[in-house]
């Protein structure tokens, strides 16, 4: 992360990099996981006993975000389905999402069989295929940031992360705060 990014950025850098790093606990081939998140400030105003589980200096920094993840998530068929379930309360700031997606060169899409069976298999097999791990936090201020890492390098500090780096996932989830 640079220095150039405002406090709120940062903030919601660290937040969905926290996020990506939490749901890598539980190893790959996961389901997508939505976090809700929220001023740290904003909780502790409100259950002032929750301090002690936060970082120290959480909740004098105004920017700084707790992440909570949601259970009971809608069915939904695909991610687009999903998204279009959801709706947060004005307490919450911002969301987030984790998904896992499979990523090949753009020769390989063009070379993929129109049977949706067959292309699966097809992917699934190609030798330049990736499988990353998405993780994208949006605000309602309308600040983005997305955590990348790949099975290939799977480490904490092969994590790469950016602003603008899945923006059509960042987009649909932002509409998700509307």
């Amino acid at each position: 992360m640079t220095s150039e990014l405002s406090a709120r950025t940062r903030s919601l850098a660290v937040a969905t990099t926290e996020i990506e790093r939490h749901v890598a606990g539980r190893g790959w081939d996961a389901e997508i996981a939505v976090f809700s998140l929220v001023r740290t400030s904003q909780i502790l105003a409100t259950s002032p006993q929750l301090a002690h589980e936060l970082p120290a200096g959480a909740g004098e920094d105004p920017e700084h975000l707790t992440s909570i993840e949601q259970d009971g998530l809608p069915e939904a068929a695909t991610l687009e389905d999903l998204l279009a379930q959801l709706a947060w309360p004005e307490t919450v700031d911002g969301a987030a999402i984790v998904v896992e997606r499979m990523v090949v060169p753009p020769e390989a899409e063009a070379q993929m069989p129109q049977d949706p069976e067959e292309g699966l298999a097809f992917l699934m097999a190609h030798p330049a295929r990736q499988d990353v791990r998405i993780a994208v936090g949006v605000l309602r201020t309308g600040e983005t940031w997305c955590a990348l890492r790949s099975r290939a390098n799977d480490s904490d500090d092969a994590v790469g992360g950016g602003p603008e780096a899945v923006p059509g996932l960042a987009q649909a989830l932002s509409a998700t705060l509307a």
